[in-house]
């Protein structure tokens, strides 16, 4: 009795202890995922800072900071192109500034659906607001400044640490394992980074042909609607649907020959990225087929909620290369490195 009482409570102490373990990264979960975002901006920024080191004799540090620039770059140069336009349409659509007042005030659904876009945009900072900081800051703007600046921190500092990780884990692992972890680790940092650099590629193309497209068909705010279904990339599956539907909703009150012409558009565009683009560009680089895609999108959507379906694929790929390692018996070391943009050379053993 008395050594089953024991084993009783040390089972039950071990569950309880998992629970509450499970429990807290649930709670911590943003931090978990802010954490994997920025491992992810890492891997994808690796071959740069390393080409330009090699090749330019750029320290590290520095093409860490270039990077950074760069991104930074890109975003304030879309704020600045692109918001002041968007809000112009907008507004032209829904009859001029000395209309605003009326249309807000209009029942219809256009108009309401205007009303409200053209205050979110009006929200957004544009390029001059960047240069002023001292504005004021809501609650929930500053801590998703704080999540954005723990996430590429998090990504600086992986890129040097990355490594000394991976011997931490090798030296508990047992001697036969340890070069299977270490190329299983590259390969999947080389996945991660390939897919957000082809993601980028993916969603400046799209946004640039759509917009074109939307121009040609004279199709209403053709600027917006482009700009965001290529923001609407990183999204899978379940974005590039909603930026095709948005366009053909919005064709369609100007007439069915121009939904008609805005879903060809789209629907052209579509087949060129999954026929041409993809392959070339992004070389299937996590591998993982279009019904996984979306079962990974759907199951983390309805378990952890919008904000994680950005990660819906690099978890499925990190648990796709596990399976194909552990339980296939697949050597890491002889599968193809996905590269897009940089050379995919494995990187050797340390």
């Amino acid at each position: 009795m008395g050594a089953t009482a024991k084993r009783a409570a040390v089972t039950t102490l071990v569950a309880g202890g998992i629970l509450v373990f499970a429990l807290a990264l649930w709670k911590v979960k943003v931090v978990i995922a802010l954490f994997f975002l920025g491992m992810i901006i890492a891997a994808a920024m690796r071959p740069g800072v390393d080409w330009l080191n090699r090749h330019a004799r750029i320290p590290k540090p520095v093409g860490v900071l270039i990077h950074f620039l760069a991104l930074g770059g890109i975003v304030a140069l879309f704020l600045w192109l692109i918001v002041p336009p968007a809000i112009d349409q907008v507004q032209q659509a829904i009859g001029g500034s000395t209309l605003h007042h009326e249309a807000t005030h209009s029942t219809g659904i256009k108009h309401d659906i205007l009303s409200s876009l053209d205050k979110r945009l009006r929200k957004l900072p544009s390029g001059s607001k960047l240069l002023h900081p001292a504005l004021s800051v809501t609650k929930t703007a500053f801590e998703a400044l704080v999540g954005i600046f723990f996430m590429f921190a998090v990504a600086a500092y992986w890129i040097f640490e990355r490594d000394n990780t991976i011997a931490l884990v090798q030296s508990l692992s047992p001697r036969k394992h340890r070069r299977v972890v270490r190329d299983t680790w590259i390969l999947i940092d080389h996945k991660l980074g390939a897919f957000v650099r082809g993601e980028l590629i993916l969603i400046i193309f799209v946004a640039v042909v759509l917009s074109f497209g939307f121009w040609v068909i004279s199709l209403p705010y053709w600027l917006l609607i482009g700009a965001f279904a290529g923001v609407f990339e990183i999204i899978p599956v379940i974005g590039p649907l909603a930026a095709g539907a948005v366009a053909v909703g919005v064709g369609a009150t100007q007439g069915w020959q121009t939904a008609v012409w805005a879903g060809l558009i789209v629907l052209a565009v579509r087949q060129l990225e999954d026929y041409l683009i993809v392959p070339r560009v992004m070389g299937h680089a996590v591998g993982l087929s279009p019904l996984v895609v979306l079962t990974s999108v759907t199951t983390i959507g309805i378990l952890l909620g919008g904000f994680y379906v950005l990660l819906a694929i690099p978890i499925a790929a990190v648990l796709a290369t596990l399976v194909d390692v552990v339980l296939r018996d697949v050597d890491p070391a002889e599968e193809d490195v996905p590269a897009v943009l940089f050379s995919g050379a494995k990187e050797e053993a340390g």
